[in-house]
């Protein structure tokens, strides 16, 4: 570091530095300035100027103290006088157990949710001109991130109802117990009654489990979701009885996309092509009936390929698949897949690839939901992701139930 002459003469001081040609002037400026205000201060604590006898001093330096304070400027040594009897901390330039300025910590917090690496990060800083940062650094100024997190994660859900609801969830890496450990990161996305989509919520578990989607749809009941109508989603363990247990008024769409993986696994390879051509072309309809209709098909060539387990594969997947056809035809494209969540995934793993294992849950949660709640407000601004004239009409939508029917007179009058 430049040695930084003294300040009794501004006009002198500046002429040196400009005269040395430094390429780091204005550093060099804030830490002569710094570490001349300080002993300033302190002099006004001790009630006398330093070595100077007075009446007035009630105190007396004792040495300084060296702390390193990264800026945007650079890293800078800063003296802290000592006293004799109690302490002298400039609170207005520092911060206990912080080493770092709060615009140069929002910087690294900011760096680390775009998805910078601790090794792209030391290189940033010390470009300039601080001397560097670990990885338990970025951490802690990173974590100014989690009381936004947490208030994101535990709003109220009142902008519904959601009528139509996504739910999927991505696996990531975390050191537990002294090993590397896999979880699941659950993450449900809605569409709000004005028409456009939200993230509802996000949370952790040991497994993607019957009880770990439990107890993510129960607390996204209780903080306010409601008037859901379809719930699409692949068809992991648990999942399905989770939804029934908490949303008993919504149906389950099975994905599209990981159906067809699902029925892959169970075809002939070299059958699979035409079944696939058959598949697609279910989808291709342009009303329900045709949509039933064209699933018979499909069915009866199944059968007449000899293909037992396919056909048993579909006939018991027919109503999970085909729920959206009760809906009107302008929603199927947003409903019938989690394809439209895909995007959200990649930007999540492009995000999270990057850190590759997660020190603790808290960290997932961390980086995780501050990309949610990015995408969240990205939405919130954009475009309407339904029409309000399609969502009132996919109200009106009523799946019977086979605990009722209000068709029958026993049903109305039970």
């Amino acid at each position: 570091m430049t040695a930084v002459p003294s300040i009794d003469d501004p006009a002198e001081f500046l002429h040196q530095l400009l005269g040395q040609s430094s390429p780091d002037l204005l550093r060099d400026l804030l830490e002569g300035f710094v570490n001349t205000i300080l002993p300033a201060q302190a002099d006004g604590v001790c009630g006398a100027e330093y070595q100077a006898r007075s009446d007035d001093r009630v105190n007396q330096r004792n040495g300084y103290r060296h702390r390193r304070l990264d800026t945007r400027l650079g890293s800078i040594d800063v003296a802290v006088p000592k006293l004799r009897r109690g302490s002298f901390f400039p609170e207005w330039l520092l911060q206990r157990q912080k080493r770092s300025e709060a615009a140069l910590t929002t910087v690294v917090a900011t760096c680390y949710l775009l998805g910078v690496s601790t090794r792209r990060m030391d290189r940033l800083v010390q470009a300039m001109g601080i001397t560097g940062l670990s990885k338990s650094q970025v951490s802690v100024m990173a974590s100014e991130l989690d009381d936004l997190v947490a208030q994101f994660r535990s709003r109220p859900l009142d902008q519904g109802p959601y009528t139509f609801v996504a739910a999927d969830a991505l696996t990531m890496k975390v050191r537990e117990g002294g090993r590397v450990v896999k979880v699941a990161v659950m993450v449900a996305t809605g569409v709000n009654n004005d028409g456009y989509r939200e993230v509802l919520g996000v949370q952790v578990a040991t497994s993607e489990s019957g009880a770990g989607w439990l107890a993510f749809f129960r607390d996204l009941v209780a903080r306010g979701l409601s008037g859901v109508s379809l719930v699409t989603s692949d068809a992991h363990t648990g999942l399905v009885d989770a939804i029934g247990a908490t949303l008993p008024g919504a149906s389950w769409q099975r994905c599209r996309t990981h159906y067809t993986a699902n029925l892959m696994s169970c075809c002939p390879k070299n059958a699979w092509p035409a079944v696939k051509v058959w598949l697609h072309s279910v989808f291709e309809q342009v009303d329900p009936e045709a949509v039933h209709a064209q699933y018979d098909r499909l069915l009866v060539e199944v059968e007449r390929n000899q293909l037992p387990a396919v056909r048993d594969h579909l006939e018991t997947a027919r109503e999970d698949v085909l729920a959206f056809t009760a809906f009107p035809q302008g929603l199927w494209r947003q409903i019938w897949s989690n394809n439209p969540n895909e995007r959200l995934n990649k930007e999540i793993r492009r995000r999270t690839d990057v850190v590759g294992i997660f020190p603790n849950r808290d960290a997932i949660i961390r980086l995780v939901g501050a990309v949610l709640a990015e995408q969240h407000d990205e939405w919130a601004d954009g475009r309407r992701y339904l029409g309000l004239e399609l969502i009132r009409e996919a109200r009106l939508t009523i799946i019977p139930t086979p605990e009722e029917d209000p068709a029958t007179p026993e049903a109305l009058t039970a």
